[in-house]
């Protein structure tokens, strides 16, 4: 009887089993969404000609780390000529804002022209820290949606004491003011910067 008795409660417990594992649906793994595309506010024409402009900035950004001269003036040019070449005509806001803008890239031009005139690096980074400023405004008024900007700022930029900023399109701190070849720190202050805003109008 106690046989019977248990071969009944096995059976049980198998079917029980085989139920549960009959009746479990298939779990699929979690299918990945795509993120949906950016869509700009802005023509096309007018983030080509701005993203140029940006273009050109990083390049100068990138010449000042390696101390070199020439390749700043080089790439101050380029700027200087993308800047004037800003499709303001495109941009589609309020007319206080496009006359905002027309002064700042005029600026920008001014800047550039500036810092290829100087003699000497740092006479080039301080026409550089100009620069940014008068960029990270454009920037700010004309809500450029086409990638996040971030406003990095160097507390020891001149003579150890004196601040000064640059704009880049990664949070990777790479300063342009003490660079790699300092005659002091090499490649020591580097890393020395602390981000201070990011623009990202994309979601504005």
């Amino acid at each position: 009887m106690k046989k019977v008795f248990l071969l009944a409660v096995i059976l049980g417990i198998a079917g029980l089993v085989a139920y549960e594992l009959l009746s479990k649906k298939e779990i699929k793994p979690e299918e990945k969404k795509e993120s949906p595309l950016l869509i700009s506010k802005k023509s096309d024409a007018f983030n080509m000609s701005l993203s140029n402009i940006l273009d050109n900035y990083y390049a100068l950004k990138a010449a000042l780390v390696d101390w070199d001269s020439l390749g700043a003036n080089h790439s101050a040019s380029n700027l200087l000529v993308s800047a004037d070449r800003l499709q303001l005509s495109e941009l589609k806001a309020d007319s206080n804002i496009v006359g905002t803008a027309r002064s700042l890239v005029l600026s920008i031009s001014s800047e550039a022209k500036g810092l290829i005139g100087e003699n000497n690096i740092e006479q080039k980074r301080r026409a550089f820290n100009m620069l940014t400023d008068e960029l990270y405004n454009l920037i700010r008024t004309v809500r450029y949606d086409r990638e996040i900007i971030y406003h990095i700022k160097c507390p020891m930029a001149f003579n150890d004491s004196s601040e000064a900023f640059w704009l880049s399109n990664t949070p990777k701190i790479v300063n342009p003011y003490l660079g790699n070849k300092h005659p002091v720190y090499k490649t020591k202050m580097l890393g020395c910067g602390e981000i201070i805003d990011s623009l990202d109008f994309s979601k504005k």
